[in-house]
């Protein structure tokens, strides 16, 4: 086998086993203890971060950050991928912040000259746009560690202008609008829930607290599947229906929570209908009044009436500005 073929396999190898002797791999690649010795003395020049232990029970290991083999791109394949993750830079806070513009700087000056050109043009071409937020997400790599950990975590959280501490397992994050939210199941509810990760004040692993939950078939794209509403909220469903325009079916795609609910007709209208919980009812009024003529509530008569309500305290403060000017 040629040197540099075995030197990437060795790459390959020493990256997947973690631990290992160099008795093993001699064994494994058929040559002498010397060789691998050479062999794996070149691999951490090439910065492949080896760590050994003398002693009987001693050998090689990798530590915690190790260095992926090397992966051939087309120059498609390349510049589809620049520009995936040139997307995130409009997001202030990310789980990997630091690791995504350190990639990013290396597979831009690594790449030919003509390439770099290519894509220096196309900077200037293309963009994906976010909404700029002033919220601050502080903690979403622990969200993330602790949601592809199965652990619990407690946390300081505000909800319609109280903060309380809860103990929640998280499903997942997702970003939506420049704002990131956190599915996770909460342990005061006794159900899932979507936390706004800016309403997060403090998050940790706590002792005691409550055992964590097997969720480790729940995630973003079934967790609708497995969500129970809470027993206040359960014994109070509503029917909820409401008419959309071409605008108000376009307002609604952009709307996460409404993937259950959102259904569009071939010429572009459609209707939202479907069961939703009863306290939510100004939540959707308030986005009902922001589709304006878009938007025409069926159903329930209370949805209706929270609509006129809010319609009428607006009015009112304008009302008051005219009385006074």
């Amino acid at each position: 086998m040629p040197k540099s073929k075995r030197l990437l396999e060795l790459m390959m190898t020493v990256n997947r086993k973690r631990r290992f002797t160099v008795r093993e791999l001699a064994e494994e690649f058929q040559v002498s203890a010397r060789t691998i010795l050479r062999d794996l003395q070149e691999l951490g020049e090439l910065g492949v971060p080896l760590y050994s232990e003398v002693g009987p029970h001693g050998g090689y290991q990798v530590l915690k950050e190790r260095i992926l083999p090397p992966i051939a791109f087309t120059e498609g394949e390349a510049v589809a991928i620049f520009f995936a993750s040139h997307a995130l830079r409009h997001y202030k806070y990310l789980p990997f912040k630091e690791e995504s513009l350190s990639a990013l700087h290396k597979f831009y000056n690594y790449m030919p000259g003509d390439v770099r050109d290519r894509i220096d043009e196309m900077k200037n071409r293309i963009d994906f746009l976010t909404p700029e937020r002033q919220a601050e997400f502080p903690y979403l790599s622990l969200l993330l560690e602790a949601s592809t950990g199965q652990k619990v975590l407690r946390i300081d959280y505000e909800s319609k202008g109280q903060r309380r501490e809860r103990w929640i397992q998280p499903v997942g994050i997702y970003a939506s609008n420049g704002l990131w939210y956190c599915p996770a199941y909460c342990f005061l509810r006794e159900g899932f829930r979507v936390f706004r990760c800016d309403r997060i004040y403090s998050a940790g692993y706590g002792e005691p607290g409550p055992e964590a939950l097997d969720l480790r078939q729940v995630h973003l794209g079934n967790m609708a599947a497995f969500s129970r509403p809470a027993q206040e909220e359960a014994a109070s469903p509503v029917r909820l229906e409401v008419e959309l325009g071409r605008g108000g079916v376009q307002a609604c795609e952009a709307e996460v929570w409404s993937r259950q609910l959102l259904h569009i007709r071939e010429d572009g209208t459609g209707w939202l209908e479907g069961e939703v919980p009863g306290s939510d009812l100004s939540f959707f009024a308030r986005f009902v009044i922001g589709l304006c003529n878009e938007a025409t509530v069926q159903e329930p008569p209370e949805l209706k009436a929270e609509v006129k309500r809010m319609l009428a305290g607006m009015l009112a403060k304008y009302d008051e500005q005219g009385s006074r000017s």
